[in-house]
């Protein structure tokens, strides 16, 4: 292999197909793995094991684990955020909603992170491109509700609110990735990381005491293997072989992964679970796949000082 400040191009083209692939593929995943173990207590055990032995990992290749308290909460907010905000409000939702259309939802994440970046950071402001961007990505999401906003019955009525919670699920996740810009600069990211999955799993823990998972868990070898791979291909291989393509990759082409993946999650959605794909998922997906280009190749606009010091009273 070329050395670390020029991989060689093959490197490069592994990396995104490990992350393509897998990062694709843990929607299938999921929605095995929650057949018969519950939501909360399946991401318990998932960020649990990833996040603890990523630590340890850390520790023997001599990467700083332990920082002051304060740098641990905040990791451990955003990893709450991210992890039990986003992963968790997913599986849960994949007890109702196939896990192609999931995909399709959750692939909005990217607007919410140009709208979070500009209120938030206050960096730069929305160009047009990214608004427009926006606005395709509001009519993408109508087409793909379209089928449970028709339909009157309870069934249909909870997998619409499983959709929308997908809606709240990806804003979380964008907010504890723009709020780990602020809050974790002075850490090493995969210690940061490890420590995220270790206090979400603690969480997940204790949110799955609460609701009572326990007594409803069955451990099949299905869903066990299921769970493994989220931990090895999710959480372990693909997390690696983003923050190596984002040291060596313009982040314009690493986000690509964000029209990629529910591509693939739609196409093994209907290959192993049989999941319909009808004509409100295929234009409802193109759509929304064509909000996401526009967003995520839209220029920055930065704000004028003037602009700046709006943000700062407003926010």
């Amino acid at each position: 292999m070329a050395s670390q400040e020029h991989p060689s191009r093959f490197a490069v083209i592994v990396a995104f197909a490990l992350v393509y692939l897998l990062w694709g593929s843990t929607y299938l995943a999921i929605d095995i793995a929650v057949e018969s173990i519950p939501p909360a207590l399946m991401c318990a055990v998932r960020f649990s094991i990833a996040g603890v032995v990523m630590l340890v990992v850390c520790a023997l290749m001599k990467r700083r684990v332990w920082y002051p308290a304060r740098q641990i909460a905040l990791a451990g907010i955003v990893g709450v955020l991210l992890l039990m905000g986003g992963n968790l409000t997913l599986s849960w939702a994949e007890l109702t909603v196939p896990s192609g259309l999931a995909a399709m939802i959750i692939s909005v994440t990217p607007l919410w992170f140009l709208v979070l970046d500009s209120l938030l950071l206050g960096h730069h402001r929305i160009s047009a491109q990214g608004k427009a961007g926006l606005a395709l990505g509001i009519v993408g999401l109508l087409v793909l509700f379209w089928p449970e906003l028709q339909v009157t019955s309870e069934m249909g009525r909870r997998e619409l609110f499983s959709c929308i919670s997908l809606l709240g699920g990806s804003f979380l996740w964008a907010l504890g990735s723009v709020l780990s810009k602020r809050w974790q600069s002075g850490m090493d990211i995969f210690s940061a990381t490890a420590w995220q999955m270790t206090v979400a799993g603690a969480a997940s823990f204790l949110l799955a005491f609460v609701v009572g998972d326990f007594p409803q868990v069955i451990w099949t070898s299905r869903s066990l293997g299921a769970v493994l791979y989220l931990v090895v291909c999710g959480s372990w291989i693909g997390y690696t072989a983003y923050i190596w393509l984002l040291k060596h990759v313009p982040t314009s082409k690493v986000s690509t992964y964000a029209y990629v993946n529910p591509v693939i999650a739609v196409f093994l959605g209907w290959l192993v679970l049989h999941e319909r794909v009808d004509r409100f998922i295929g234009v409802g997906s193109i759509i929304v796949v064509l909000s996401v280009v526009l967003v995520t190749g839209a220029k920055v606009e930065k704000r004028t000082p003037q602009e700046e010091i709006t943000v700062g009273e407003t926010g």
